[in-house]
């Protein structure tokens, strides 16, 4: 069977792409279908995030395992008819680390195989990629969207902590002394040169 999955850009406009990819192909084969149908560039990383009707994460599955013991599920190791097990199944899908892209997929039908298609392929396609991720914030300033990287959120104000108008040349340390330079073995290039002047 052939799973129609409708991937949606989550972005402020409509962009959307439906897929259709076999029941017995894996999350792998998804994540490649999404990379061509929206011109994802290079091999970043992804994670499909599966959810429940109400948004919450059942699992997260990602391209390449980063448990500690190395026996996490990757998404070559998930059929799509296991990930989407029902019409209406949903999951959520981010691709790259500081240039974050997110989509929502959901199975909007299963259908019987076309003979000599090579699946995955983009049947349907909606609206124009943007050229970098979208952000998604609303008030006109910079992206207030959930990186992968959440240290370099906004949530975090450093000035707080370190204070802008901090001058580190006042302070005068007395564990350090000038002195111990001196005690460095500036002879190893003499004995060099005395090699040279033998040949």
């Amino acid at each position: 069977m052939v799973y129609k999955i409708r991937v949606i850009l989550d972005a402020k406009e409509d962009i959307f792409r439906d897929i259709e990819v076999r029941g017995k192909q894996s999350l792998w084969n998804l994540h490649l279908g999404i990379k061509s149908a929206f011109n994802l560039q290079g091999d970043e990383l992804s994670t499909f995030n599966m959810l429940e009707d109400d948004g919450t994460i059942l699992k997260s599955v990602p391209l390449e395992d980063m448990s500690d013991d190395g026996d996490g599920e990757i998404m070559s190791d998930v059929y799509i008819d296991e990930a989407f097990g029902n019409v209406g199944d949903k999951a959520q899908f981010q691709y790259g680390l500081l240039d974050l892209w997110e989509f929502f997929c959901e199975l909007v039908e299963i259908i019987e195989e076309t003979k000599g298609v090579n699946y995955p392929i983009t049947v349907y396609r909606f609206g124009n990629v943007p050229l970098k991720a979208p952000s998604k914030s609303g008030n006109g300033g910079g992206s207030k969207k959930r990186s992968a990287m959440p240290l370099l959120d906004d949530d975090f104000n450093f000035d707080d902590d370190f204070g802008v108008s901090t001058s580190f040349e006042d302070e005068d340390d007395d564990s350090f002394d000038d002195d111990e330079e001196d005690s460095f073995d500036d002879d190893v290039f003499e004995d060099e040169e005395d090699n040279e002047d033998d040949r």
